[in-house]
């Protein structure tokens, strides 16, 4: 089945907690930290502390917790933690649960997570167990799984900078200018489904698993994460100011796009550019040259909220 409920009962669980400090007030992380694993307990979880760090090595960490029988992780961090854990657990028989601490928290967001630490923590025992799908980039330098995003073209290019600078460090705001000036717009050819041809004249190519991203950038219907279907938008026809500006303004999909903005739907996606574009797939930048994306169903399951109940109609004569 794709989905299942969790009810709450008596017995106790095993839990891997992936805490990432560096997300949100690092002043708070020790009291977070002490506070989440209190809640967990109150709700028949027993966790198994991971701190994260830099480097560390998620693969490794997920391998030793499944072989001590734990197949729940529940990653408290941002969307980079998030995807980070997310591509090793995938196709793996266990479960990952969410508590949204990061800065966009897109992931929680388009599954539904509540924001709050203790309606998230909550939704571990309350909510459905749901296998949603990921992304697959193939290129020069690899393949990796995404959950979220895999971009060419300008954001791809501009990302560490600006990461940089939403952490306070102004620093490297020479650095952010001075890619951004030097930039050209590209010659882009995509393949859709191995069929459909596009070129197009632009900065910039988003490749899409989630509703969200960026600044909780509405791209996708809410069940994008499980539709079987990657949304790809191509910007063309927009100046480097104009496209940045959609990006940090964010949108919803009811509102009109811009016409510089085309939106496909396809489950595999061959994109080569001239000049090359920089490939980023979850804030991992992988080089440049051709690539390969393409979609792999139900391969994650993840603790999403729990659908409203229908309500039922009384017909009349019901007597109640």
């Amino acid at each position: 089945m794709e989905k299942e409920t969790y009810f709450t009962d008596k017995r106790r669980r095993r839990v891997k907690l992936i805490f990432n400090p560096a997300s949100g007030s690092s002043n708070a992380s020790p009291v977070q930290l002490m506070d989440i694993i209190s809640m967990l307990q109150q709700w028949k979880y027993v966790p198994e502390v991971y701190l994260t760090e830099p480097d560390s090595d998620f693969a490794q960490m997920v391998k030793d917790t499944m072989a001590q029988g734990v197949n729940m992780f529940v990653v408290c961090g941002g969307d980079g933690t998030v995807s980070a854990v997310a591509r090793e657990m995938k196709g793996l028989p266990a479960t990952m649960g969410i508590i949204p601490t990061g800065t966009q928290n897109n992931v929680a967001l388009s599954l539904n997570i509540p924001r709050d630490i203790p309606s998230a923590i909550a939704l571990l025992r309350t909510g459905e167990r749901t296998k949603i799908d990921m992304g697959l980039l193939d290129c020069a330098a690899g393949r990796t799984s995404f959950l979220e995003i895999c971009s060419a073209g300008l954001l791809s290019s501009i990302f560490s900078a600006g990461d940089d600078i939403q952490h306070g460090h102004l620093e490297r705001v020479g650095d952010f200018l001075s890619t951004l000036v030097s930039l050209t717009p590209s010659k882009i050819k995509i393949l859709l489904d191995g069929k459909r041809e596009i070129v197009r004249m632009g900065h910039l190519v988003l490749v899409t698993n989630m509703p969200y991203v960026g600044r909780h950038y509405q791209v996708g219907g809410t069940a994008a994460f499980r539709d079987g279907l990657l949304d790809v938008l191509i910007f063309s026809n927009l100046s480097k100011l104009n496209l940045l500006g959609r990006a940090f303004k964010g949108a919803r999909l009811s509102e009109p796009e811009d016409s510089g903005i085309e939106h496909f739907h396809a489950r595999t996606v061959d994109m080569e550019a001239a000049p090359s574009m920089q490939l980023m797939a979850d804030g991992i930048t992988l080089g440049e040259g051709p690539a390969h994306i393409e979609l792999q169903r139900r391969t994650l399951a993840v603790m999403t909220k729990a659908p409203e109940p229908k309500k039922t109609k009384r017909s009349i004569g019901d007597g109640k």
